[in-house]
């Protein structure tokens, strides 16, 4: 990615950085710029898994997983109320 560029023109790079953002906002600017490159990389995951499976739904994901609703097995067995009534 930094092919042509050197450390010294990075460090070049870092500084100016440094004194138009300042010390303390380099933090969050280093975390939105993270929020902003993972959000960039899921939307190119879509489009690639679009391009991939078009006319599938998408591979369930961890999240989908989670949210499966339970077996009918799995189900809570229902009382019988007619022995109460009896008596």
């Amino acid at each position: 990615m930094f092919g042509s560029i050197g450390p010294l023109e990075l460090l070049i790079i870092f500084l100016i950085i440094l004194l138009v953002f300042g010390a303390n906002r380099l933090p969050e600017l280093a975390r939105t710029l993270g929020k902003g490159f993972r959000e960039f990389r899921k939307a190119a995951e879509d489009v690639k898994q679009e391009l991939q499976f078009p006319d599938e739904d998408f591979p369930p994901s961890d999240s989908d997983k989670e949210s499966k609703p339970k077996d009918d097995n799995e189900q809570i067995p229902k009382q019988d109320n007619k022995s109460d009534l009896m008596g």
